[in-house]
């Protein structure tokens, strides 16, 4: 089952910057070879539920590894099967919507 997933991945530091956890989270998700979108509070990945799953699996497990004691991660997630539908696709209905802005 393809699904599209907005994820943000909480590393609990005691630090107010967790950039060098987020990148390594990021790479990780990236290294998947699915496409991948890092924005602003998170990160979107679209690619089949168990192979989007195993690599969520292995941020937790490399960001612990790290010494991360406690992590957080928030996720939404949504499948469709009446049609193939990925991140570019949604992104695309909507600015056609607003007429190409």
């Amino acid at each position: 089952m393809k699904v599209i997933v907005d994820i943000c991945v909480v590393p609990i530091t005691g630090r107010t910057s967790v950039r060098e956890e987020v990148a390594t989270a990021h790479k990780i998700l990236a290294d998947t070879g699915l496409p991948v979108r890092l924005h602003g509070y998170g990160t979107n990945i679209e690619g089949e539920y168990d192979t989007v799953f195993a690599a969520l699996k292995r941020v937790h497990e490399e960001l612990h590894s790290r010494g991360v004691k406690r992590i957080s991660t928030n996720l939404r997630l949504g499948s469709r099967i009446d049609k193939e539908q990925g991140i570019d696709d949604k992104l695309r209905a909507v600015q056609d919507q607003l007429g190409g802005r």
